[in-house]
Formats: structure tokens, sequence, C-alpha cells
């Protein structure tokens, strides 16, 4: 039982490590998300960190602030979707492994 116990610990210790190695990767991984055909795009990293926002200054003059307001949300959304997708991919092998523990699923 206690090897077990022992087997099981240096286990998470191994995942613990590879869960930091993805987070630093996903630090420096980018996505973008955009709206109204480019109008607004949002750069965020894999770890849902908002860097930039872009706005097509020429056709957002003719713009309500409410139209305005709604494609940022959705840029903003598009790209915390694809950062979540980013992210379940590159966890996938790590989260394989805790079949282990209990089934635990990132």
């Amino acid at each position: 039982m206690m090897k077990d116990m022992g087997s099981l610990m240096k286990q998470a210790k191994q995942m613990q490590g590879q869960l930091k190695k993805v987070q630093k990767e996903l630090e420096k991984e980018l996505v973008t998300g955009s709206a109204g055909g480019g109008l607004v795009e949002v750069t965020m990293t894999g770890s849902q960190k908002c860097i930039e926002l872009k706005l097509d200054p020429d056709k957002i003059q003719e713009m309500s602030a409410d139209r305005l307001q709604t494609l940022v949300l959705q840029a903003v959304n598009d790209a915390l979707e694809k950062s979540r997708k980013l992210m379940a991919k590159k966890m996938g092998p790590i989260s394989g492994g805790l079949g282990g523990l209990g089934g635990l699923k990132f």
C-alpha cells in the first residue's frame, strides 16, 4: 500500500512539473479573435491574458457605441474560446495521465 502511495506521489510530482511547463508555453502562445469581419480584433495569450485590441478606425467612426461594444465583446469571446481550445490541446496529454488519480479531468 505504501509503495503504491509513493508511486502515486511520484506521478503527481511529475505531472505538476509538466503542468508548469505547459503553463509557461501557454503564456507565450497567441490567439486572435475577431468580429465584424475584422473590424475588431483581440489578441490574447494561451493563458487568457488580453494583450492587444485592434479597431478599424475608418469603419468604426460610422458605428454606434452599442454596436462597437457588441463587436468588442464578440471578439473577446472568440479569442477566449480559441485560447480555451489551445489550453485543452496542450493539457490533454497531461490530464490523460490523471486516470490513476481517480479519473480527474481538466
